[in-house]
């Protein structure tokens, strides 16, 4: 199964990106980030037309079957250990893909969150958007150590 991450805006500038890279390309299964742009708006409205981007993004894929992760602030709060479970029985279900949406500034609309498949959150804390993309890729890439049972996962 291919792990992908749809989050908002550029990131190839900032200082997080090459740590983001990092983890994500030492994935097994290679997937993509995909960057779409964000909405201007400080208003509630911006998650309405972030959510419309991501489900018109996922229409338009080849891929039949996948599954959606949107990462939000509302979600249930998931170890490492309960990522790669899901990742494991979806897996074992064949699902060809996973897409992992990260919230814009507004996060994520309700119709998206709705729509997707499973919502969670890595802590109560708030954290940077660029910043978590990495925390993400990091822990996609430690999810996969702990199905493969290597030591990564255990020795940071």
């Amino acid at each position: 199964m291919r792990l992908h991450i749809i989050a908002f805006g550029k990131q190839k500038n900032h200082p997080s990106y090459e740590l983001t890279q990092t983890y994500f390309n030492r994935l097994p299964f290679s997937g993509t980030i995909v960057e779409l742009e964000g909405s201007r708006s400080s208003n509630s409205g911006g998650n309405s037309k972030e959510g419309e981007k991501v489900i018109k993004f996922l229409s338009l894929q080849a891929v039949k079957g996948y599954r959606l992760i949107v990462m939000d602030k509302s979600g249930i709060d998931t170890s490492s250990e309960q990522l790669a479970e899901i990742i494991k029985t979806w897996r074992n279900k064949a699902i060809p893909a996973c897409y992992f949406a990260v919230g814009g500034a507004n996060g994520h609309s309700e119709k998206l969150i709705s729509s997707a498949h499973c919502c969670i959150r890595f802590g109560s804390a708030t954290w940077p958007h660029l910043l978590f993309r990495a925390m993400l890729a990091e822990q996609l890439y430690r999810a996969e150590m702990i199905l493969k049972n290597h030591p990564y996962h255990n020795s940071h």
